[in-house]
């Protein structure tokens, strides 16, 4: 099956209902009028996930960051609400996991990140209940208020697995928000707190670590890198790490905890590899700055589930809906693609209650400041825009279309 024509508008397949692909649609139909668009996406509800680090510190109510998605996806869109079991690019086609086959012109896999609670042996059977919580699971970002009201004393520890994972600042998020709590009610000094994360640095752009590094250690925050949380028991309150230093033998360590925050492993769907779609790491693989798939160019990808080496953030993802948008509208006309991204991503790294470090970077660590600041600086105007503006710009603005300060980059001519 080939692009349509004057006769039978083009059909456009978008896979995944969240940020990437409704933000796609919405701008897609700015400028593309005769294109019949299908969302395939199983979940009823839509989630404003940066929120919930602030639904786990009580400054934000879990109610408001959920909408059905019949509610969010733009008008005169086919949902099909089912999960995808494969892609078959040389015939056009999506089969969903009922065995349903739906054609193709164009593609747009934007379908996000899987949560791999399944990897730290233990987990799945203690998360929401002794002391386990994690802001990355809906629902369960108030449990973390609660267990942060409750301490009084004893060991809070904080994991962060290997990237890449959606949301880079938010593991951290977690841990400042709680120990600013600590530290106002009188506790902080009778909790032992507990950094441990896979990588071997606390932020993957360095510009940012010592302004970090100064809120760890204000917060008298014990850091271990190259720590992997493997196995959790919940009822003896043990987790275990897996420990890697240069010139020294792996181990495990056990830590006992009394509150313990996860963040799981994360990977792409299991269909994108399957359907001969990925890179050596499972990603869509798509042409960094262009967005279009290497081999199969009626397929863009965006998101969290495509190969940019760009963070994994809504922010990234407001960006690279301008880029697909215009370049599958190229492509459609019969265009090269002309829009490039440039690995924007935003990560607001909030370190207390009204104070924020707006963190803006690009393609190798490249700097990317929205406002004349200093970015390394936390600032209440990067507090009011993380808290007060952009979850009414994402659920008004970003989702219908509108495309402030997400300007795409030409090619060099």
């Amino acid at each position: 099956m080939g692009p349509g024509n004057a006769k039978k508008p083009a059909h456009l397949v978008v896979i995944g209902g969240g940020t990437a692909g409704v933000g796609l649609i919405a701008s897609l139909k700015k400028r593309v009028k005769n294109l019949n668009i299908t969302l395939i996406e199983p979940n009823e509800n839509h989630f404003y996930q940066p929120a919930w680090t602030l639904v786990g510190a009580g400054l934000y109510h879990n109610s408001r960051t959920a909408r059905p998605l019949a509610k969010v996806i733009p008008a005169e869109t086919r949902w099909i609400q089912e999960y995808v079991a494969s892609v078959s690019p040389e015939q056009h086609a999506v089969t969903t996991q009922s065995g349903r086959v739906i054609d193709y012109d164009y593609l747009v896999i934007a379908s996000g990140i899987v949560l791999r609670w399944d990897r730290i042996a233990g987990l799945e059977e203690t998360l929401g209940r002794n002391g386990v919580t994690s802001n990355y699971q809906p629902g369960l970002a108030a449990y973390t208020w609660e267990l942060v009201k409750e301490l009084k004393s004893g060991n809070a520890i904080f994991s962060q697995p290997k990237p890449p994972f959606k949301c880079a600042g938010a593991p951290q998020k977690a841990l400042y928000l709680s120990c600013e709590h600590w530290q106002k009610t009188g506790r902080l000094n009778d909790i032992n707190v507990s950094f441990n994360l896979a990588g071997e640095a606390i932020f993957s752009v360095p510009y940012f670590i010592p302004v970090l590094k100064s809120y760890l250690d204000s917060y008298t925050a014990t850091v271990t890198c190259s720590s992997s949380l493997v196995k959790v028991d919940g009822e003896k309150r043990l987790a275990t790490f897996h420990i890697t230093e240069p010139g020294q033998p792996d181990r495990h360590v056990e830590q006992r905890f009394d509150m313990l925050h996860v963040v799981p492993p994360q990977t792409a769907p299991d269909f994108i590899a399957k359907s001969g779609l990925a890179n050596v790491d499972g990603w869509c693989d798509v042409h960094s700055t262009t967005l279009q798939h290497q081999k199969y160019p009626d397929i863009f990808s965006l998101g969290d589930c495509c190969s940019a080496p760009a963070s994994k953030t809504a922010a990234a993802a407001r960006k690279q809906i301008v880029v697909v948008a215009e370049n599958l509208r190229n492509v459609m006309q019969g265009k090269e693609p002309a829009s490039h991204y440039d690995g924007y991503g935003s990560c607001p790294l909030t370190v207390k209650r009204g104070k924020v470090v707006l963190a803006e970077y690009g393609y190798n660590n490249r700097l990317l400041p929205t406002f004349p600041l200093e970015p390394s600086h936390p600032s209440r105007l990067a507090w009011f825009l993380t808290t007060r503006f952009l979850p009414v710009f994402y659920w008004r603005g970003l989702l219908k279309g509108v495309e402030w300060f997400a300007r795409s980059k030409q090619p060099d001519r």
